[in-house]
């Protein structure tokens, strides 16, 4: 499985980006993809999380209201759209992908995902 990501960038406090994720190989090592953020010096958190086949979603509850994950499957590709975004969302984000069922994938636990993208910078 490769992950590709792109769409990071620098925005003011309050702005929007879009990241997308084109992901390559085996569809069902795939179904759960998950957009992670990493600041320096902290750990990787989760913040949303999609079950491909059926397109169920879940959120931290930091994110919730701001940010929204969806798919297009035509062309293999996950977003992350922020909103209103705050200077405490600077980060590298990371999309990364597990074959774990659609309860786990939201079920608002992260620990299993199996691969990770190289990473998008967003600072705000």
């Amino acid at each position: 499985v490769q992950l590709v990501e792109s769409g990071g960038g620098s925005v003011q406090a309050g702005g929007s980006l879009k990241l997308s994720c084109v992901a390559s190989g085996y569809a069902s090592i795939r179904k759960c993809m998950g957009w992670f953020r990493q600041r320096p010096g902290n750990e990787r958190e989760g913040d949303a999380s999609i079950y491909v086949p059926v397109g169920k979603t879940s959120y931290a509850d930091s994110v919730k209201d701001r940010f929204t994950i969806s798919q297009d499957n035509a062309k293999n590709t996950v977003y992350l759209e922020m909103n209103s975004l705050k200077p405490e969302d600077t980060a590298m984000y990371y999309c990364a992908a597990t074959d774990r069922s659609i309860d786990y994938c939201t079920g608002g636990t992260w620990g299993s995902y199996n691969y990770y993208g190289q990473g998008t910078q967003v600072t705000v």
